[in-house]
């Protein structure tokens, strides 16, 4: 008998399963961006003071909290497309409806409308995200993670160049009630995946007959009792310490390139431009190795790239200040961003693939959005104190202190993810 054959790249790449993942990224990015992008830049044109759109800012509370909905969303649904196509459909629609009524209300008078919808559409979007990442996961297999989680990360980014891009461009042409409504229907994409492309994921789910309580305990038991308590503990510390380094380097990031004696178009330009392009081809390029290195290994191979990175903001802090910005000044920093961003794009391909994979299908929502969130609590947490190491030892150590804090998660790897552990296909 033949062994079957192994589909190529590219019979991997262009399937059903990748163009659901375009589509769910677009989705999930796409309000986040009106949020973030399109309402400061509505609030400013009106004339709303700086103050009150700086509270606005609140409202990004519950896309950090999500984890605390997602055990609801893995118990109760209404049935009418399935666990998670429902749900996908309902916020959806009514984020489309929304976006609508935000943009018929005059900031300056309705203020607290303005306030109350906007935070409404941000709980929404959070629950949608939790829904789409749990479905993400469950239609694709092992071997798919890497190269779906990459296709949906970048069509997510994609996503923002309507409200912060076309959107803004048609705000000085048409009244802002319309440019809400041409944003708005950019979510009828998600409609159609939901309602037609894509079929309800076959896995187990959970008996909705237990007492309520169980909702939030069973997924922790769940995966304490899978891994082993030891083993569990250790996971969690390496969800802490991979992207660690990476991400506390990247906090001042803005400051850091104003003091070495860059203006802010350079970074409205040479590094919004660069980090973008370089995040998105990498992880591409990240999700297409994944296909053969497989997940541990990538995890091994990219974090290490995105641990060298960093040494590049320290080379960098070595001029000191750039007294007079030149090509070799300009040099410097392409070099620098794109570097990092090849890292971030790299590590964040494997990274998220890997937490997918270690969810169970019972509870994918639930500890899928615990584990993104506890990837993001160091540098929430460590973060808020970066000023205070640059003040101190000053930014060329501060770089190599990110790099010195980044090496632990890469120790944990040789436990969590062995390179020589039998690799998904």
């Amino acid at each position: 008998m033949t062994e079957q054959a192994k589909p190529s790249i590219w019979q991997q790449m262009f399937t059903k399963n990748m163009l659901l993942c375009i589509f769910t990224g677009f989705s999930s990015g796409l309000p986040l961006y009106v949020l973030f992008q399109l309402v400061p830049a509505w609030l400013s044109s009106n004339q709303v003071d700086v103050k009150t759109i700086g509270f606005f800012t609140l409202i990004g509370f519950p896309y950090t909290w999500k984890f605390i909905i997602s055990p609801l969303l893995d118990r109760y649904y209404p049935n009418f497309l399935g666990r998670r196509r429902s749900w996908m459909f309902l916020t959806q629609i009514t984020l489309l409806g929304l976006l609508v009524l935000l943009g018929r209300f005059n900031p300056m008078e309705d203020i607290q409308t303005v306030a109350v919808i906007a935070t409404i559409i941000a709980v929404d979007s959070a629950i949608q995200d939790i829904v789409i990442d749990a479905y993400r996961r469950e239609i694709l297999s092992d071997a798919e993670l890497g190269l779906g989680n990459s296709v949906h990360v970048n069509a997510y980014r994609i996503a923002g160049l309507i409200p912060g891009g076309v959107s803004l461009v048609l705000a000085d042409s048409y009244p802002w009630d319309t440019v809400f409504l041409f944003t708005a229907l950019f979510m009828i994409p998600g409609l159609i995946l939901s309602l037609f492309l894509s079929t309800e994921p076959k896995v187990p789910e959970v008996d909705r007959s237990e007492p309520f309580y169980k909702a939030f305990v069973a997924p922790f038991k769940e995966f304490f009792n899978r891994k082993g308590i030891i083993a569990g503990v250790g996971l969690i510390l390496f969800i802490f310490l991979y992207k660690f380094g990476d991400s506390l380097a990247t906090s001042l990031q803005t400051k850091f390139i104003l003091d070495m004696g860059f203006s802010k178009t350079d970074i409205g330009t040479v590094v919004k431009i660069n980090s973008l392009w370089a995040s998105i081809i990498s992880s591409m390029i990240g999700g297409i190795m994944m296909l053969r290195l497989g997940i541990n290994r990538s995890l091994w191979v990219f974090g290490f790239v995105q641990l060298i990175t960093i040494l590049g903001f320290a080379w960098m802090a070595s001029y000191g200040h750039f007294d007079t910005i030149d090509s070799f000044a300009y040099l410097v920093l392409n070099v620098v961003i794109i570097g990092e961003y090849i890292g971030v794009g790299l590590g964040t391909a494997a990274f998220v693939a890997f937490m997918a994979r270690e969810t169970n299908p019972l509870y994918t929502a639930t500890q899928l959005a615990i584990f993104t969130s506890l990837s993001a609590i160091p540098s929430k947490i460590f973060g808020a104190f970066s000023g205070v190491l640059v003040e101190n030892y000053g930014y060329y150590h501060f770089f190599l202190i990110c790099f010195a804090v980044g090496i632990p998660g890469m120790l944990i790897l040789a436990k969590v993810a062995p390179w020589r552990e039998k690799q998904a296909v």
